[in-house]
């Protein structure tokens, strides 16, 4: 590699304003604030809300009930 080509890292701290976890990682610009970490984001968790609404065909036979 190259050497004066890079940008200098440094140790940052990256925060997560939903849960409020924080943790200690390099970074370019210091410290750094998420919304969703892997600590509270639902693909990671597996407490995702699922969603039971039933059939596409379901769903339109609702809708077509409640407007007659």
């Amino acid at each position: 590699m190259k050497s004066g080509i890079h940008p200098e890292t440094k140790l940052g701290t990256v925060t997560c304003s939903t849960c409020g976890t924080t943790f200690v990682s390099r970074s370019t610009g210091g410290s750094v604030t998420v919304d969703t970490c892997s600590q509270c984001h639902p693909a990671y968790t597996g407490r995702a809300a699922k969603v039971t609404t039933g059939s596409r065909i379901e769903q339109f036979e609702r809708r077509r009930s409640h407007a007659r």
